[in-house]
């Protein structure tokens, strides 16, 4: 579902010829057509094909706890996927998030266990990311620096930054504050329900809403949105800060899982992100993307990588997947876009 077609528009009225009317049957097959061309769609299909695979494959795959892991596997990467879909729906990329998921969880460790309190170890996970974000945000619209460089540093910054916190030795991080990554309700993770939860605040802010509109005219066409008044800069800015905040929750909720906060934490994240992301339909170009196809590109990511590990594949072959992925995904969306050409 492009969230493009959840923008208000207005449309031209087109007089009916005399004497016809458009036909169920007809009516029927468009709305078909069009399901099938959404993005979203061949990515069910493909997570169907997989479910069904896997469940001839392994007997422990169908099994509730098994699921539960593929959820919270998806859970961080869907809710930090979230941030960076706007981003890059806004003409931008943000490499940087899995560094700022380490860096984040670091000082969330680092201060609950110098403070005593947990609040400010929370406080500080989310102010960590959000500070790396308005950094990048304001490289990239102040001083005009490319996104993708921008990122590129901040991520190896934000790694280096972690390092000399820890010595390169993970601080423990317990207390009600882990609760973001351990706890659950009933059978279900609460990480689990915080990525739905913010799965429909970030469906509602992008489609309902005079910013999420911006964002969409910004990635579209810029010197239009310009014209137009919107504030471009202003724009790429909050999708910056937005994808920080996102990546320092998801450094927190890792932490709370982990009981423990390490340098390395986050490493590679970034290409699971990013993987996700285009999987749900998000063009690079700009302009378009989807936020269900966000968590429907996050649980396909995870899914495969269960499904390695049930079978034995090597971890090597996981990380050859998700590149072979993401080539394919884009390529896909080329293809697509040259068609609408």
């Amino acid at each position: 579902m492009d969230l493009r077609n959840e923008l208000p528009m207005q449309m031209p009225h087109a007089k009916p010829t005399p004497g016809t009317r458009p036909s169920a049957t007809s009516a029927g097959s468009s709305a078909l057509r069009r399901l099938a061309g959404q993005r979203e769609t061949s990515v069910a299909l493909l997570l169907l094909v997989v479910v069904v695979f896997m469940t001839f494959a392994n007997e422990n795959f169908l099994t509730s706890r098994n699921l539960l892991n593929v959820g919270r596997q998806a859970s961080v990467v869907a809710i930090v996927a979230l941030g960076q879909a706007l981003v890059i729906i806004a003409r931008g990329i943000d490499l940087s998030v899995g560094s700022v998921i380490g860096l984040s969880a670091v000082a969330a460790a680092a201060t609950a266990q110098a403070t005593g309190l947990q609040a400010f170890g929370i406080g500080a996970a989310i102010g960590t990311g959000l500070a790396v974000g308005l950094v990048n945000g304001l490289l990239y619209t102040r001083l005009h620096i490319n996104p993708f460089i921008v990122t590129l540093g901040t991520l190896s910054v934000a790694r280096g930054i972690a390092l000399l916190i820890t010595g390169g030795i993970p601080i423990s991080f317990t207390g009600w504050a882990s609760w973001f990554g351990a706890a659950r309700v009933g059978s279900v993770p609460v990480q689990l329900i915080l990525m739905l939860l913010l799965a429909v605040v970030f469906f509602v802010f992008a489609t309902r809403t005079r910013w999420g509109r911006n964002i969409f005219a910004t990635g579209d066409n810029p010197t239009a949105a310009r014209l137009a008044g919107i504030d471009v800069d202003g724009t790429r800015l909050l999708v910056f800060v937005l994808s920080g905040v996102v990546a320092g929750l998801g450094g927190l909720i890792l932490a709370g899982t982990l009981g423990s906060a390490g340098p390395d934490l986050g490493r590679g994240y970034e290409l699971d992100v990013i993987a996700a992301v285009i999987l749900g339909g998000t063009a690079l170009s700009g302009g378009r993307g989807s936020i269900p196809g966000v968590l429907l590109g996050a649980l396909l990511m995870a899914l495969l990588g269960n499904a390695f590990v049930l079978l034995g594949v090597s971890s090597h072959w996981q990380v050859v997947t998700k590149g072979l992925v993401i080539i394919l995904a884009v390529g896909i969306d080329g293809v697509r876009r040259g068609r609408e050409d």
